[in-house]
C-alpha cells in the first residue's frame, strides 16, 4: 500500500502538470522537487525525528501547489488544498495544522518561528546558495514577464536581486548558515560585480550616444556655417543701412539745392508787386522742401544709449558688448573682462550676435519708414508746388 508521502507526490505531480499555467517556468514541479531535496538535506543535518520529517516533506510538496489557483496568497491556497487532501487520507488533524503552518512560513514576508518552519523556509530559498543561481534567476524573470506581472530591464533585475539578498532574506537553520551562506555571499558578490559592469557598459553607451548626437548636431549645423550666417546677415544689414543713408543724403542735397535756388531767384522777385502771384507757390515749394530735409535728418540722426553696463548685466547675459553704444563710457579693463566672458560662453556670444542683428533691423525699419514718408512728402510737395505755380500763372493772365 502506498504511503502518504507517495500519494502526496503523485497528487502534486498530476495536479501541477494538468492545472498549472504554462507561464510558470520557475514555480513548477522542478522547483517543488528541489525544495523537497533540500528539506531532506536539512532534516538529516538538523537531526529531525521521523514524524516531523514526514510533516516537513508533506509541506514541501504542497508549498507551491496554490499557484494553480492564484499567484497572490498562493501559500494560503496551498495550505487549504493540503488540508483537504490530507483529511481525505485520514491524516491526523494536529499534524495537518503543523503542515499548514509550515506552508504558510514560506510566504515572502513570513517570519518562521519553529524549527520546522525555519527548515522549510530555508529549503524554499535554497537556490540563493546554488552554483547555477543565474540560470534559476533567469527562469523567474521570464516567468514574471510571461505572466504580465512585471518586465525588468537587466539593470532593474540585478538591483532587485541584490536588494532581495541584502534586505529581505536570511537563512535560519544552523546547517544553511554554515554551508549555504558562503555560496549565497559569492552569488551576491557576483551580482554586484555584474551590476557594476553593466552600469559601466550602459554609461559608456550613453556617452557614445551623446557624442554621436553632438557630432550629428555639429555636422547638421556646423559652427562655421553659423558664423557665415551671422557675417552675411550683418553685412546685408549694414549695406541696407548705407543705402538708407545715401537716400537720405540725396533728399538733403536736392532740397538744399531747391531752397538755394528759391532764395536766390524767386524771393528777390517777390519785392515787385507785379510778382505777388508767386508768393503762395514759392512758400508751398519751400515748406515742402524744408519738411523733407527735416525728415531726412531725423531718419539718419543717430541715437546714443547709456554706454554703460554692470558685471551683473554680463552675468545675467543682458549686456550686448558688440554694440558700441553699450560700452563707450566703460573703462578698458571692464570692457575686456566683459568680452572675455562672452568669448568663453558660446551661447552668450551667439545670443549677443542675435541681439545685434535684431536691434540693427529695428534701426533699419525706422530709417526706411521715415524715408518712405519723406519721399512721399517730397513727391507730394513737387506736385502741389507745380499745380500752385500753374494756377498762379493762370490767375496772373499768363
Amino acid at each position: 500500500m502506498a504511503t502518504i508521502l507517495e500519494k502526496t507526490k503523485e497528487y502534486v505531480l498530476n495536479t501541477l502538470n494538468q492545472e498549472l499555467p504554462h507561464g510558470y517556468l520557475y514555480h513548477n514541479y522542478n522547483h517543488t522537487q528541489r525544495v523537497v531535496k533540500h528539506v531532506h538535506e536539512l532534516i538529516e543535518a538538523e537531526h529531525i525525528d521521523t514524524n516531523d520529517a514526514e510533516i516537513l516533506e508533506l509541506a514541501a510538496w504542497f508549498h507551491d501547489i496554490g499557484y494553480i489557483q492564484t499567484r497572490k496568497n498562493h501559500e494560503r491556497e496551498g495550505a487549504e488544498m493540503a488540508e483537504k487532501f490530507l483529511k481525505n487520507e485520514n491524516y491526523p488533524d494536529d499534524k495537518i495544522q503543523t503542515v499548514k503552518s509550515c506552508i504558510l512560513a514560506t510566504a515572502f514576508n513570513a517570519s518562521p518561528s519553529t524549527q520546522l518552519e525555519k527548515i522549510i523556509a530555508d529549503a524554499d530559498f535554497s537556490h540563493f546558495a546554488s552554483t547555477n543561481y543565474d540560470e534559476i534567476s533567469d527562469l523567474l524573470r521570464e516567468e514574471l514577464r510571461l505572466l504580465n506581472f512585471k518586465e525588468y530591464s537587466d539593470e532593474e533585475w540585478l538591483e532587485e536581486n541584490i536588494k532581495m539578498f541584502k534586505e529581505h532574506h536570511k537563512f535560519h537553520t544552523q546547517h544553511a548558515i554554515e554551508f549555504w551562506q558562503p555560496q549565497k555571499s559569492k552569488n551576491l558578490l557576483k551580482l554586484i560585480k555584474s551590476l557594476r559592469k553593466l552600469r559601466g557598459k550602459l554609461e559608456a553607451e550613453r556617452l557614445k550616444a551623446l557624442e554621436k548626437k553632438q557630432k550629428k548636431n555639429k555636422s547638421g549645423v556646423p559652427e562655421r556655417g553659423i558664423e557665415t550666417m551671422f557675417r552675411v546677415a550683418m553685412r546685408n544689414h549694414i549695406n541696407l543701412s548705407s543705402i538708407a543713408d545715401t537716400k537720405a543724403n540725396i533728399l538733403l542735397s536736392v532740397n538744399a539745392i531747391i531752397i538755394s535756388l528759391a532764395l536766390s531767384n524767386l524771393i528777390p522777385k517777390l519785392d515787385n508787386p507785379s510778382n505777388a502771384y508767386l508768393i503762395y507757390p514759392t512758400v508751398i515749394f519751400v515748406c515742402f522742401s524744408v519738411v523733407s530735409m527735416v525728415l531726412s535728418i531725423i531718419a539718419t540722426r543717430p541715437k546714443i544709449t547709456s554706454g554703460e553696463f554692470t558685471k551683473q548685466d554680463v552675468i545675467d547675459r543682458k549686456a550686448n558688448l558688440l554694440f558700441f553704444g553699450n560700452f563707450y563710457k566703460m573703462d578698458l579693463e571692464e570692457y575686456q573682462w566683459g568680452m572675455n566672458e562672452i568669448m568663453n560662453d558660446k551661447d552668450y556670444l551667439y545670443d549677443s550676435l542675435s541681439k545685434d542683428l535684431y536691434f540693427l533691423g529695428k534701426v533699419l525699419e525706422r530709417k526706411y519708414r521715415i524715408l518712405r514718408i519723406t519721399y512721399s512728402i517730397f513727391m507730394l510737395g513737387i506736385i502741389i508746388s507745380v499745380l500752385a505755380f500753374g494756377i498762379s500763372f493762370k490767375a496772373a493772365g499768363f
